[in-house]
This record gives C-alpha cells, sequence and structure tokens, in this order.
C-alpha cells in the first residue's frame, strides 16, 4: 500500500516527461524517415490472460500516408533497430532486442507477364490478391531476425530468438495495407497481419514471447499542423470538462474534437515485442527502456543498382535515433543540439541538463499567450511560464523517476521510460487517459501506454501544475509536492489540453495493441476502430 500511495503522491511529477510524438524531431533524421522513431510504449500487457508480460512498442518511419505506393513503407536492411532494457538503474542497458531486416524478391524472379512475344517483369510491387493464406502475386517481401544481447549491446554476443513452432529464426513481416482490393475486402486485412504474431523463445527466459513487426493505424492523437504553427489555437479547456459541450471553460479555448487530430488517416511501422516480466526485471522489479536505431558509419552507392545491391555499408553502428520519452528531444532540447541527443546515451544525459532545468517552451508559450490572457482575465502576470528555476522537478521527471514509484535506489541519472513491473495492468476500459493523475496506477508515468493522453499532461505539468496543490495526501487530501509553490506558476492550475481527445478504448485489447492501418484505398475509407 505505501508503494500505491508513493505513486498516486507523484501522480503528475513525470508527465513532465510526457510522451507525445517524436515524428520527425531533429534535422538529420528528417533525411532517414526509415530509422526515425514515432513513438514508444512500455507497459504492463493488459490483454486478458497476459497480466505477467510486458509490452514494447517502437514505432517508426513517421507520417505515413496510407496511399503510399508503390513502394510502401519497407523497414532499412542496413539498419540495426534495437530495444534496450536497464533492470539495475544505472542508465547502461543490460538487455538489448536487436532486429535486422531482409528484402527479398520471388526466388524465380519478379514475376513476368507474357507481352506479344515477350516476357516482362511487372512494373509493381503486388499484382494480385494477398491473403493470410496465400501472396503469390507479391514480388517484394520483408523478413527480419531478432537477437537478444546481454549486457552493454556492442560488447556481448547476440543470441538468436527463435519460433517457438519450427525453431525459425526469420520471421514474416506482412506487407503494407496498400487497399481493400488487395487484401479482399473489409476488415481482411486484420486476419491477415494477425497470421504475422510469432511466438518466440527467448534466450534464458523460461516463458515463451511473442513478437509482431508490421504496419499499424498511428495511435498519436495531435492537432500536429496548429502546434507546430506557433500554436494556432487557445491551449486551453473551454468546456467545463472536456467533452461537456457547455463553453462554460476558458473563454476562446479549445474543445474535444476527435476532427482535431492531424493524424487521422496515417500509420506507422511498430516493432511490437512481449516478453514476460521475470525475463526482463531483476529483484526491484523494475525496468527502464528506450528504442534506437543505427546505421554504418559508411555508405557507398552502386552506380548501377540492383535490387539486392543498390549500396554498400561498412564501419561501426552510428546511433542515429533514439526515443524514450519523445518530448524530451522535440520539445525540450535545443535545435543545434537534437541530433547529438540521437546519438547520446542515457549515460550520458547530464551533458543535457540546462535544456530539463531551464526549458524554453514555457517561455515560448508565454511569449504567444500572456497579452491575451492578460485581456482576457483582466489579470496583469508578468509571466505565464514556472518561475521556479532551477525546474528540480523536471529534472526528477525526465532524468531519475520517483523514489517508491519507479526510481531505482542508488540508480543513475538518464532518461528512458521507467515502469513498475508489480503494479498490475489496468484492464483497457478502465483505463484512465491521464494515467497516474487520474488514479490509474499502472499508467504514464509508469511506463507508457497506447491510450495515455499525455500530451495534455505534458501541456499542463510543463506550464507548472507541480507547483499547485494535488489530490494526493491521506484520502486524497490536497497538499503540495514540495517542488515550487503556486505564486511560481500562475497558470499551473489551467487545463491545457490540443483538443484531440485519446483514450484507450480507441485501441485492441490484445498484442500487439495499435490498430489494423488505415487503407490505401478507397478513397474516404472509414476509420479503422477496435476490434476487441
Amino acid at each position: 500500500m505505501k508503494k500505491l500511495t508513493a505513486v498516486a503522491s507523484v501522480a503528475a511529477l513525470l508527465c513532465a516527461g510526457a510522451q507525445a510524438s517524436s515524428h520527425r524531431e531533429a534535422p538529420f533524421i528528417g533525411k532517414y524517415p526509415q530509422v526515425d522513431a514515432t513513438d514508444f510504449y512500455l507497459f504492463m500487457s493488459y490483454e486478458p490472460g497476459r497480466d505477467d508480460y510486458v509490452t514494447m512498442i517502437a514505432n517508426y518511419i513517421p507520417l505515413q500516408s496510407s496511399y503510399g505506393g508503390p513502394n510502401y513503407f519497407p523497414l532499412d536492411s542496413n539498419a540495426l533497430y534495437e530495444i534496450h532494457v536497464d533492470n539495475d538503474g544505472d542508465a547502461v542497458e543490460d538487455l538489448t532486442f536487436q532486429f535486422r531486416f531482409n528484402d527479398k524478391l520471388p526466388a524465380d524472379g519478379v514475376i513476368p507477364l507474357t507481352i506479344g512475344d515477350k516476357s516482362v517483369t511487372s512494373v509493381l510491387r503486388n499484382i494480385g490478391p494477398i491473403s493470410a493464406t496465400g501472396a503469390s502475386g507479391l514480388n517484394h517481401r520483408e523478413s527480419y531476425t531478432l537477437s537478444m544481447v546481454e549486457g552493454q549491446r556492442r560488447l556481448g554476443s547476440p543470441v538468436p530468438v527463435t519460433g517457438t513452432r519450427d525453431g525459425s529464426t526469420e520471421f514474416a513481416k506482412p506487407f503494407d495495407y496498400a487497399g481493400i482490393k488487395t487484401f479482399g475486402g473489409p476488415g481482411n486485412y486484420a486476419a491477415y497481419a494477425a497470421s504475422f504474431i510469432h511466438e518466440i523463445d527467448v534466450p534464458d527466459c523460461e516463458q515463451p514471447g511473442r513478437v509482431f513487426v508490421g504496419q499499424r493505424y498511428e495511435a498519436f492523437k495531435l492537432a500536429l499542423g496548429e502546434v507546430f504553427d506557433l500554436v494556432n489555437f487557445v491551449p486551453v479547456e473551454g468546456d467545463s470538462s472536456p467533452g461537456a459541450n457547455d463553453g462554460a471553460g476558458f473563454p476562446g479555448g479549445i474543445t474535444q474534437d476527435p476532427a482535431r487530430n492531424q493524424l487521422a488517416t496515417n500509420n506507422v511501422t511498430s516493432l511490437a515485442l512481449e516478453i514476460h516480466r521475470d525475463c526482463l526485471a531483476a529483484e526491484a522489479g523494475l525496468v527502464g527502456a528506450w528504442t534506437t536505431a543505427s546505421l554504418r558509419q559508411a555508405t557507398l552507392l552502386n552506380p548501377e543498382p540492383i535490387f539486392e545491391r543498390p549500396e554498400v555499408t561498412g564501419g561501426a553502428w552510428t546511433q542515429v535515433s533514439r526515443l524514450g520519452s519523445p518530448l524530451v528531444n522535440e520539445l525540450v532540447i535545443g535545435y543545434d543540439q537534437k541530433d547529438r541527443f540521437n546519438s547520446s546515451h542515457p549515460e550520458n544525459d547530464g551533458q543535457f541538463a540546462d535544456f530539463v532545468t531551464n526549458p524554453v517552451l514555457p517561455a515560448i508559450l508565454d511569449s504567444l499567450f500572456r497579452d491575451a490572457v492578460n485581456t482576457t482575465l483582466s489579470t496583469e502576470f508578468e509571466t505565464l511560464a514556472p518561475t521556479n528555476l532551477p525546474r528540480t522537478d523536471l529534472v526528477a521527471a525526465f532524468l531519475t523517476g520517483f523514489a517508491g514509484v519507479n526510481q531505482f535506489e542508488g540508480g543513475a541519472t538518464g532518461e528512458m521510460l521507467r515502469l513498475n513491473t508489480a503494479v498490475p495492468p489496468t484492464p483497457r476500459d478502465n483505463q484512465q487517459p491521464l494515467g497516474v493523475a487520474a488514479g490509474d496506477l499502472a499508467g504514464f508515468p509508469n511506463g507508457r501506454r497506447p491510450g495515455d493522453d499525455a500530451v495534455d499532461i505534458a501541456l499542463r505539468v510543463v506550464m507548472g501544475a507541480l507547483c499547485h496543490d494535488l489530490p494526493i495526501g491521506e484520502g486524497g487530501a490536497p497538499a503540495n509536492l514540495g517542488f515550487c509553490l503556486p505564486e511560481d506558476a500562475v497558470v499551473g492550475n489551467v487545463p491545457f489540453t490540443d483538443g484531440a481527445p485519446l483514450a484507450a478504448v480507441d485501441l485492441d485489447n490484445s498484442f500487439p495493441y495499435l490498430l489494423t492501418p488505415y487503407p490505401g484505398s478507397p478513397i474516404g475509407a472509414p476509420l479503422p476502430t477496435p476490434a476487441n
């Protein structure tokens, strides 16, 4: 009970490290979408009967337009995709799961068509129907291998993860959702994709796990264009409560509307892994995790490229993407340091401390909205940004975790998602989008689930919610966490929001949790809905 009380007592603290988007967040990674991580999830599996398992989902390739043929969105066969797990708190990986991808043409070559008296290879990636039982019309297929490394990722020896059914070390990946006609009608893609969920034997783990790699519907929701157009809306709840539709909130404020999600017809590619908690967590039951992607240092382009050899790569693996808590790089790290952060390791995050202790985002919001707020409310605020500098609350949120919740005793500082595997999962239909802050101890910041609406939480905490009393005392009595006082954050009790709602009931109730992707055809197809 003491541990759960401690979780509640820091409900909003970790929200400062909110898991929002990391799509195209750094100048260099914008050139390499195949290795650009967009979101990372870490949570206790809430699929019925799987509550002793940990699910990790690393999403890559941002802003996929579903109609993006003819090549669609293969992963990079020259890249190394990794999910890292720290189970002793030193901000160094103890386990790493490595994904390597392979591109293959049919064994007899690209499917030919007879044109007059000539046999000519097809011009498209797919030229026929595709289903869970047959894909004879598919010219380009993807597969992958999965390995586990104990200890530091570049020093340990990778051990293959194998399929439980046949001991295979190679796993097939589904073709992206080209459209309803390709897959034989509405609803068929779900069964097709499900056939690529593989049960696996994990080295040194008695319990089998599961893996899935494939295209999924974008779970992250945001009024993306408006946010980066100098926040072209009033980011405060305009109703008395979300969804009340009474206009009794902030004058001119935004109200919740699914149509505000500008990613509504976008997909991502998920690397989803489910491992029993006993095989990840040490005695303390805590894990920290993050995902990275690396490329070889050198690339030579083939002047006469062919499918199997368009380029030659060599040299050491060089990390180009990193993601634990995405907003750290997107909205905390300085623009000129974003690529450096992507190449860095959690144990070295002290170099970025100034961006956390003296954050820029509150100052930007102050410059955009202070005059309007003072005019609307007839106030004379000198600044909307919290004044409790340095922001020690954010240091704890980003770099250390919290004692009694997800902080390793004597652990090092380092940015990563942290999960207490001793806290049981909350069933999907009972999950609270605001996670721990709403009394849901299995939600963010105790890991991150796909249905945790961390964007709204982030806005509120960055603007000083922790300076105000929270219902964290005995019996839910208001109490202050001690980092700062209400006068340090004049708008810290304001319900900031982007107006794009998100909830767990919007998602599936089974692995890999993210919905079937949006189809490339027909135009105007209905949005995906939960299958279970």
